[in-house]
């Protein structure tokens, strides 16, 4: 471990080259545009058929874990705004290797996330072309989203605003719809919250499985850390984050929340699944025309949405590893418009793995990428509570005065977190959906342990000249 202080600064510079464009209004619509995505679109109808209407306790769970790690983030994100963040954060603060392993984990998970989001994309298509495979969906829609990443920062973010902003319009259009329905439904109707008991109950399934449920609820909730890695790109940093992790988590638990719970009012638990979006069977249900291809249409928006955010986010992970000396320098240079482009093309392999899945079990495609990805995000943030409270601890050591923004609680909050996070890692051993994630994930983390070992164990292959060389746009650099 490092003792913090000026040194952290060299981690920051080494980073140096990313346009600083990104407002506060950016960051939130970033970190909703990762989060709000298929998870709630799609996971949700997957998390129902696991828990019944307690599906609700299980996105209130992941909601308070949700706030203790976006308040632990926030912190270490106010005192040192950098893309390498979380990962950037464990190197030094933990050891270079939880530093090494976390960047490398988050970077797989969300390679493989944008695989899950563009196989949900394939599905939302189905609903207008039946016919037709969803390959060359997955094809298209991919190819728009790289030369969108590949522009500059300023052009995803705008992309992005507006992604997020047809999300947030929908999204309060169907509760305000919702609701109007729920209220004028006469009594007796098949419309109501009796729905809650209806079919076995408020935990039909006991509470293992709303315990079950909470992985998919976690998974949903995945992304809002986005926010971090995109403070290295914002005007204000320090001021940015701290308005932007607000306003985010108020949204997403308020959006979450009261989503569910109006739709479990209309759609009976039992009817769920992921063959469809449940607000697909929301509107066929409430029999409005034409309602069941708009929201398909705002579903594919935001799914659209968080495939960019993830490519955006995989791109800066591979960009902070290579300027770290744990990945080819090549992916560490910078474009004429200050985008990593060989750290994006690499960052695209997802959708690759996308592709073949579809076209070899396009039924269990989605489910299976949900699982695999899962386990670097979820192993990133349990690393994040872990890393808070090694922060917080040398800061003591230091005697560094109190900063602005602190997570209350300190030191309960970071290890309730981290016992939170460990323990719906250990449960997805239980889950038949998602026994893959740790069956993938541990033998994934010891390679990258192994790697390390052999190596980085003296420290990242790097050069001083590599670093002055790394900071300069492609049309610069000597070849």
């Amino acid at each position: 471990m490092n003792s913090p202080g000026a040194s952290f600064d060299s981690i920051v510079e080494r980073e140096r080259g990313l346009q600083h464009s990104l407002s506060a209004g950016r960051l939130s619509m970033i970190a909703i545009g990762g989060a709000i995505g298929t998870g709630l679109f799609l996971g949700s109808g997957l998390a129902m058929s696991l828990a019944g209407p307690a599906v609700l306790v299980s996105y209130a769970i992941g909601a308070v874990i949700a706030l203790l790690l976006m308040g632990c983030l926030a912190e270490m994100t106010v005192a040192h705004p950098t893309t390498g963040s979380f990962g950037a954060y464990a190197e030094y603060f933990v050891s270079p290797l939880a530093g090494f392993l976390v960047r490398y984990a988050y970077w797989a998970a969300n390679v493989l996330a944008v695989g899950s989001e563009v196989t949900a994309i394939a599905l939302y298509m189905h609903f207008w072309f039946p016919q037709i495979a969803g390959w060359p969906w997955i094809v298209g829609f991919a190819a728009l989203l790289i030369l969108v990443n590949a522009r500059s920062v300023n052009v995803f973010g705008t992309i992005e605003y507006w992604f997020s902003s047809i999300k947030i319009v929908a999204i309060v259009c169907f509760i305000l719809l919702a609701s109007y329905v729920l209220l004028r439904a006469p009594p007796g109707s098949a419309l109501g919250f009796h729905n809650y008991r209806s079919h076995g109950g408020f935990f039909p399934l006991g509470l293992w499985g709303s315990w079950l449920a909470l992985i998919v609820a976690i998974f949903s909730y995945l992304s809002i850390e986005m926010i971090a890695v995109a403070a290295g790109e914002a005007e204000q940093p320090e001021v940015a984050v701290t308005r932007a992790f607000r306003a985010t988590l108020v949204r997403l638990i308020l959006f979450y929340l009261l989503t569910l719970a109006l739709m479990l009012a209309i759609v009976p638990w039992n009817l769920a699944g992921v063959d469809e979006s449940p607000f697909v069977k929301v509107m066929r249900i409430l029999q409005l025309p034409a309602a069941a291809g708009v929201v398909n249409f705002v579903i594919l928006v935001a799914a659209l949405s968080a495939m960019n955010s993830q490519l955006y986010i995989t791109t800066r992970m591979m960009f902070s590893l290579a300027r770290a000396g744990y990945a080819p320098r090549r992916f560490g240079t910078l474009g004429r418009r200050g985008v990593p482009l060989q750290a994006l093309l690499l960052s695209s392999i997802g959708i690759a793995v996308a592709a073949v899945a579809s076209i070899a079990a396009p039924k269990a495609a989605y489910v299976f990428m949900l699982a695999i990805s899962a386990f670097g995000s979820m192993f990133a943030w349990l690393m994040i509570f872990i890393t808070h409270y090694a922060f917080r601890r040398a800061r003591a050591r230091a005697h560094l005065p109190p900063l602005r923004f602190r997570m209350p609680g300190y030191p309960v909050t970071s290890l309730l977190g981290a016992a939170l996070m460990a323990a719906v890692l250990i449960t997805t051993l239980f889950s038949a959906a998602f026994r893959p994630t740790l069956l993938f994930g541990v033998p994934f983390l010891l390679g990258l342990a192994a790697i390390y070992a052999l190596w980085y164990r003296q420290g990242p292959r790097r050069t001083s000249s590599d670093r002055e060389t790394a900071t300069l746009p492609d049309d610069l650099r000597l070849h």
